[in-house]
């Protein structure tokens, strides 16, 4: 290996962190010119928000098969082949609303090669970094999401206004080949030598003794524990937090742009730089709740599982909060202040369920991660699909899209399972290594 003047892990965890951020304006970028195209042409709430959907049926399909995948052949390869596919479907596929069947199909795949991503990174930052990096790494890997989205929001609809939706799709392409070429050029599997085995510093609690062992990935050799997996009450409270997150995040992601035009009769390009503000505030807020845990954790303030239900616990709390705020302010400026607290704090909150996959299961990271982030894209699949039928359903019965009062279970519902959530994981969740 050349030599580098800081850990070749510091570079892996930084291509993670522009792979996430890549995906994240892919996503947003596909929200923000399908929108335009099919208003264009008067394409119902609810068939949009079938089409937006869309994305999460395949997306659901290769969570689990990713996380396998990742385990026997590596994260390694696996992160390149799925960027190279669905970087070349972007590249090749028309935006016209009226080919329905075309779209259905492309962000089907679109999905299926995007679902691959997460339970890799995950293997590959189980392989890479130590115990008491994991909270800022993977907050600083999962923080390229929103980083990616606010860029998304901030660019693209400029770009659509002058260049056409089309031309989203073609930097996208160009973003998912260029992240390949450098990925393929600069990124490897671990040495022995680098295998994440750091001592934690005169750190004595039970959870952090046991998770000191535990940060190499299993040989793919080793039977993975499905049964005890999938009936592990601690792995379950990671789900149930994992679809919270997600059912949130992406009707704000997918219906807020919707919201601002009907609601606030406001354009995103009349928004100027606030609209990327709810998506920049997650980015930050994921670094902060990274840089917390392991300080609580090293400095032996709390354990590991303590700090991770207090993480949890204010991120979602005050998520759900803000979300119930929302929809009583009748300005942008509030609209988007309480977006912004929202989406922060859910970020936040973090760097109690997210990190926890590499804390129950360092070995198996990869392949719990599948099966948490299942049923996150579960999530997206019935939240954005729902808020559609939501809307419909009130203009059906002659209520007024462009009053904020319609809009209250749009933000109710994933307030509500934000407090429930929070429940669950201060219940059941642990910090403690349980599978070997």
């Amino acid at each position: 290996m050349v030599r580098m003047r800081f850990p070749k892990r510091y570079l892996i965890v930084l291509l993670t962190f522009i792979c996430t951020n890549v995906c994240y304006i892919e996503r947003v970028g596909f929200s923000i010119a399908y929108t335009v195209a099919a208003d264009a042409i008067g394409v119902n709430q609810a068939n949009k928000g079938m089409i937006l959907s869309m994305f999460y049926y395949g997306y659901i399909l290769s969570q689990i098969p990713g996380g396998w995948a990742a385990q026997r052949i590596g994260g390694r390869r696996v992160l390149l082949l799925s960027f190279m596919l669905w970087s070349m479907i972007c590249g090749l596929i028309p935006l016209d609303p009226n080919r329905v069947t075309i779209l259905v199909l492309s962000r089907l795949f679109v999905g299926v090669a995007q679902g691959f991503i997460f339970p890799a990174i995950h293997t590959v930052l189980a392989q890479w970094v130590p115990p008491q990096e994991r909270s800022r790494s993977v907050s600083l890997t999962t923080s390229g999401m929103y980083l990616g989205a606010a860029c998304g929001m901030l660019f693209f609809p400029s770009l659509v206004k002058h260049t056409g939706p089309q031309s989203v799709f073609f930097v996208e392409a160009v973003l998912g080949v260029a992240w390949s070429v450098i990925w393929l050029k600069f990124s490897s599997d671990p040495p022995r030598a680098d295998l994440p085995k750091v001592s934690m510093p005169k750190v004595a609690s039970r959870d952090m003794i046991k998770a000191q062992a535990g940060g190499v990935v299993a040989p793919r050799t080793v039977k993975i524990p499905w049964r005890r997996i999938i009936f592990s009450l601690p792995v379950w409270a990671i789900v149930v937090n994992n679809f919270t997150f997600h059912y949130a995040l992406y009707v704000l992601m997918n219906w807020l742009p919707t919201y601002f035009e009907l609601g606030l009769k406001l354009s995103l390009q009349d928004m100027g730089s606030s609209k990327m503000l709810p998506y920049f505030n997650m980015f930050i807020f994921s670094n902060i709740g990274g840089v917390i845990a392991d300080h609580l954790i090293t400095r032996r303030i709390l354990s590991v599982t303590k700090t991770r239900k207090l993480l949890n616990t204010i991120g979602f709390i005050v998520s759900a909060f803000a979300l119930m705020v929302l929809p009583l302010f009748s300005t942008p400026s509030g609209t988007v202040m309480c977006s912004a607290i929202s989406l922060g704090f859910l970020a936040l909150g973090r760097a109690g369920f997210a990190v926890n996959h590499m804390d129950v299961a360092p070995k198996f990271a990869g392949i719990v991660m599948g099966v948490s982030n299942t049923a996150g894209t579960l999530a997206g699949i019935v939240g954005v699909g729902l808020t559609g039928n939501i809307l419909e359903v009130a203009k059906a019965s002659n209520k007024d899209l462009t009053d904020s009062e319609t809009w209250k279970t749009v933000f109710f519902v994933p307030a509500y399972l934000c407090i429930f959530s929070s429940v669950i994981f201060l219940i059941f969740s642990t910090g403690e290594k349980i599978f070997e």
